[in-house]
């Protein structure tokens, strides 16, 4: 997720924060499918603990979560985020290569704690035990239809936990609101005469509740951004990232998916000093 309107955005916000800092007020740190294989066999018991205290789990399917990625993909600003130039071809070289141009946020991708805090960790820096977890999918798709601006709220994780038990500890919550079916249209962005886009996403109250009584790592969407459509101010981006904790936009094949039991897997870019990037997400069930 990035545009002009958010570089506009993060210098009203870093103008804002310089303010505080000579007012001597302390201010929080700121900043810029389904690909199921044949039946595996069963690895360990799931949830266990291993003798060096790292968790191990069972599954017996894997689903692919990632969109293929093409040039014109949808995009948050609407341009064009990915072309690719033919370097060598097998019948005149031998082998096959292509260079690649493009933006980091674009496709099934990352977004690491650096895309909008000051000294958040980049992508190749967040800890590899954070990027596999236990998956809670909240299925928001019935607000979704009825209101393509729809946030998933507090309410909405109160009641998924209220048929499924309480969010899994170092756990990944997704938000499903089926969004993926327009991701070859130009419903994908949603965008009116006004140019403003109308997809669901986090509401801010969402995360805070995820920071402050839960124990989540990341959080996925099957949209353009972890914010909704019509934000502005990208309050949830704002709130989520610059505690460590990270985001992946775009992922696909949600509804193949449990609401409760997969393991997510994030393949995220190990590229130094990444804010993102293209990532490999799937999931284990």
């Amino acid at each position: 997720m990035c545009s002009p309107l958010v570089q506009e955005t993060v210098l009203r916000r870093l103008s804002r924060r310089n303010f505080l800092r000579l007012a001597g007020v302390s201010a929080a740190s700121i900043g810029l499918a389904a690909c199921a294989v044949p039946e595996l066999p069963k690895q360990t018991a799931p949830a266990q603990e291993s003798p060096q205290g790292t968790p191990t789990y069972s599954f017996s399917r894997v689903v692919d979560l990632t969109h293929t990625l093409w040039p014109t993909f949808p995009t948050f600003g609407g341009t064009q985020n990915y072309e690719e130039e033919v370097l060598f071809t097998f019948e005149k070289d031998g082998f096959n290569m292509k260079r690649w141009l493009l933006v980091e946020h674009t496709g099934t991708h990352m977004d690491a704690p650096i895309h909008f805090s000051a000294n958040g960790w980049s992508a190749d820096q967040i800890p590899v035990a954070n990027l596999v977890g236990p998956l809670a999918i909240i299925d928001i798709r019935k607000k979704a239809q009825e209101n393509p601006d729809a946030q998933l709220t507090p309410d909405d994780i109160k009641t998924w936990e209220s048929q499924h038990g309480p969010l899994p500890a170092k756990g990944i919550v997704a938000m499903y609101s089926g969004w993926e079916e327009f991701v070859k249209s130009d419903k994908f962005r949603n965008a009116d005469e006004n140019g403003v886009m109308h997809f669901p996403g986090f509401h801010v109250e969402a995360v805070q509740f995820l920071l402050e009584e839960r124990d989540i790592v990341g959080i996925v969407v099957d949209t353009l951004s972890l914010d909704y459509g019509p934000s502005t101010t990208f309050d949830t981006h704002y709130a989520w990232l610059p505690e460590n904790r990270w985001g992946m936009e775009n992922v696909a094949n949600l509804g193949e998916l449990p609401p409760k039991g997969a393991i997510l897997v994030a393949g995220g870019p190990t590229i130094q000093g990444a804010t993102g990037g293209p990532s490999r997400v799937i999931a284990l069930v």
